[in-house]
């Protein structure tokens, strides 16, 4: 897997990539944080100039959760990138994403992204702090229904407001997953894509750029259907290889006579896919829905098929950063938007899949949580969670963990997203 420069979480902003200041500018520069970060000030900025040693032992001021203002910094790896006049940002030849390491002697604020940068020890413990404090101010059992009640009303408000200038175009789709490059080649034949959680079409669009196979069909699905609306707006638009509609992966079949209550989408029979896209839509889910999810995706995949995963993993800071009133439950959380977001582990990923038994015992509880969501998919709510999901292989899956860094601000930023391939047993 390789590591990508992107920031998919709504209350993030992209580094700047500006390397000119003022005189006098800098120092400006750190202290404008948004009031959202400001309780993360010593955590994330580094001051652009070293302070003369105080006559006197300063006092540590707490910030808004009574953390110390203690200096974090990533881990550094020892030198064997050398850098040359011919290669002075340490790229390799061919360039592959994921190949610029954080090594000693190397200037934080050089580039715009560091790869595979592990946090310090002092960062993990604020994290824990945080999320304890998170636990003692949750969300209240009144906005708890409101929120998981119809979440998709909050996406239609999401998207009414954004429309189509928010999430950037994925191009780098083809070089995390080659399973589309394969899919979108001329005299591939016929492919079938389900993409879920389509939003705006920030995904779908740019396949249907890169392809060159004419018999390639892409079904663009997302439960707001102001998203959907949006799609089918845009001029790229073209029903030849495209179809979008409106649909929800944890619905329950209306059909009474079914008994497995898979419900699929629009067009699409049982075992009619090749690929399902996942990309930062799991996280949305309450974990409540997850079963009924991968029912109705293992239903609709081919024997062989395989699922492309991209999503939020725990420690990320878009979930560090969240302050009183935001916690559902364990690593679940509301935006400020309303919309809800999940932040996942490696092992967890691995069980909720595959069943994995060596990570069954950390588990078990994840969707017997569920019950206190009072969501309307509301799917699980025993200890057979397992026996009653379908269990995919996994093909890969890994952590994918960045330091972005703003350059002019003299902010550092860590981002953790959990990537893999899922595929349905032949």
């Amino acid at each position: 897997m390789h590591t990508i420069a992107i920031v998919e979480d709504m209350e993030d902003s992209p580094p700047s990539t500006t390397d000119e200041t003022t005189p006098g500018q800098e120092d400006a520069n750190v202290a404008r944080l948004t009031r959202g970060m400001e309780h993360m000030r010593a955590y994330v900025s580094v001051p652009s100039r070293p302070s003369p040693a105080p006559t006197t032992p300063p006092t540590e001021a707490p910030s808004v959760y009574g953390v110390p203002s203690t200096a974090i910094n990533p881990i550094r790896n020892p030198t064997e990138t050398k850098r040359t006049a011919t290669n002075p940002e340490k790229r390799t030849d061919p360039f592959s994403f994921g190949s610029r390491v954080l090594e000693e002697g190397d200037d934080i604020f050089e580039f715009n992204a560091w790869d595979h940068v592990e946090v310090d020890d002092a960062f993990k413990e604020f994290a824990e702090l945080q999320y304890q404090r998170q636990r003692e101010a949750p969300v209240s059992d009144f906005d708890k229904v409101k929120f998981n009640g119809k979440p998709e009303t909050f996406w239609n408000k999401f998207y009414s407001n954004n429309a189509a200038n928010f999430f950037k175009d994925r191009k780098w789709l083809f070089q995390e997953f080659p399973t589309l490059t394969k899919a979108t080649t001329a005299g591939s034949g016929p492919v079938t894509i389900l993409e879920l959680g389509a939003g705006a079409g920030n995904t779908a669009f740019p396949i249907l750029a890169a392809n060159k196979n004419e018999e390639l069909k892409l079904h663009a699905c997302d439960f707001s259907a102001v998203a959907i609306d949006v799609i089918r707006a845009s001029p790229l638009y073209e029903t030849k290889h495209i179809q979008a509609d409106v649909y929800d992966v944890a619905s329950v079949s209306a059909d009474t006579d079914s008994e497995d209550n898979v419900s699929l989408p629009l067009d699409l029979a049982r075992e009619s896919v090749d690929i399902v896209i996942l990309i930062f839509i799991f996280s949305a889910l309450s974990p409540s829905q997850w079963t009924q999810a991968l029912k109705n995706i293992y239903a609709v995949l081919k024997p062989g098929g395989e699922v492309l995963f991209r999503d939020y993993g725990r420690g990320d800071l878009a979930q560090v950063r969240f302050k009183k009133g935001r916690y559902l439950e364990e690593n679940f959380y509301i935006r400020g938007d309303g919309t809800r977001v999940y932040f996942f582990e490696k092992e967890e990923l691995e069980y909720i899949f595959s069943g994995a038994t060596e990570t069954t015992s950390k588990q078990p509880n994840q969707e017997t949580r569920g019950e206190e969501d009072n969501s309307t998919n509301k799917t699980d709510s025993s200890d057979d969670v397992l026996a009653k999901r379908p269990r995919f292989d996994v093909l890969n899956l890994g952590i994918d963990r960045r330091m972005l860094v703003n350059r002019q601000r003299k902010l550092k930023m860590y981002r953790c997203w959990m990537q893999g391939r899922f595929q349905k047993p032949l």
